[in-house]
């Protein structure tokens, strides 16, 4: 037995989730793997009801009740801060010390893709950023805050187990999955004392995995060959700002954030699960938000969790739906959001 905390957000978070609750059903009917799902109500209308964001004890209950963690989008126009989105999501990632933020860029169907004359064959690479550190890590302050001479400073911390752990996870999946090539990014010309520990740590890493070409770009000449030359990647290891911004666009040359899946990873500990988009309040509640990222998320846990039979059948029935049009709006498609839920479900059913 399986047991899976759901937080389904705000937004679209509930609906995109509930159909990938319901894919994960079918897996269960399908190959007899048993779930348990347990629902929070944590969110925008609990912090605006209650004041509540994760509650006390939070934490300690995911990492010991829980196999995993199913979340949705947070993101509500009547919380601006966004107070209630940064304490549950990035409470989360930091509380449990999921380091490893990997998000797939793999084209489903050469259709999807904005890029001329790109196959699936040559858009596949994985994303390895850093989670806990960084840009994001919360450190800085302002000086003479409301005055013409206010200063703001945004401090970025690495420290070398942070980047040592992220630079050996990305080998050690190369390793596994038969990969030939992790590229590192960095911006070490300019950053000169942050890209230094990087630049050091990641020959250091690369020189216990010889049979792996370790490789390094500046950033900035990393997003132009996205565009022009995605093929050339295989696994990319990054900070939790350039990967923040290297995985946007990711998801937008396989086909947008709507069919974008992440993972937080701790391995061998409870971890989380989210699509990548937003909670987009706009189309909450219209059912034309588009499940597919939800559902290739919850195929990201199934793997993590040790059923990668049941995976590979989800990435395949998802792949089907989209060749036949089977899918919402914004793919080309006429179905709503619990129609192509129930299309994928139906096609791993059948298969």
């Amino acid at each position: 037995m399986k047991r899976i905390a759901v937080i389904p957000g705000d937004g679209i978070g509930p609906e995109v989730i509930a159909e990938a609750v319901r894919v994960l059903a079918c897996v269960q009917q399908k190959y007899g793997i048993a779930f348990q799902f347990e629902h929070f109500d944590w969110g925008a209308e609990r912090f605006l009801r209650e004041g509540v964001t994760l509650p006390d004890g939070a934490l300690q209950t995911l990492a010991r009740d829980f196999d995993a963690i199913f979340v949705g989008a947070f993101g509500d126009p009547r919380v601006p801060s966004n107070k209630h989105a940064e304490d549950i999501l990035l409470g989360m990632r930091r509380g449990l010390d999921l380091y490893i933020n990997l998000r797939p860029v793999r084209l489903l169907h050469e259709r999807l893709t904005p890029l001329k004359n790109r196959s699936e064959r040559e858009i596949d690479f994985v994303v390895f950023r850093e989670n806990t550190e960084g840009a994001y890590c919360g450190a800085g302050g302002f000086l003479k805050k409301g005055t013409a001479d206010e200063i703001a400073t945004q401090e970025e911390i690495n420290t070398r187990r942070g980047v040592e752990r992220i630079i050996v996870a990305a080998f050690e999946y190369a390793r596994r999955r038969g990969r030939k090539r992790v590229t590192m990014a960095d911006k070490s010309n300019v950053q000169r004392f942050g890209g230094d520990l990087w630049q050091r740590t990641f020959r250091e890493v690369a020189a216990r995995y010889p049979e792996i070409e370790a490789e390094h770009q500046y950033v900035d000449a990393m997003a132009m060959f996205f565009v022009l030359d995605p093929s050339r990647y295989e696994v990319i290891v990054t900070n939790n700002l350039f990967g923040d911004i290297l995985t946007d666009l990711g998801a937008g040359i396989v086909g947008g954030l709507g069919v974008a899946a992440s993972a937080n990873i701790h391995p061998g500990r409870v971890s989380l699960f989210e699509p990548v988009h937003g909670s987009a309040p706009p189309l909450a509640g219209r059912g034309i938000a588009n499940p597919i990222g939800a559902i290739l998320t919850a195929a990201m846990m199934l793997e993590y969790l040790g059923f990668d039979h049941a995976a590979g059948a989800v990435e395949r029935a998802v792949r089907e739906s989209i060749a036949v049009g089977e899918v919402t709006r914004d793919l080309g498609g006429t179905l709503s959001t619990r129609e192509a839920g129930e299309a994928i479900c139906q096609r791993i059913l059948r298969d």
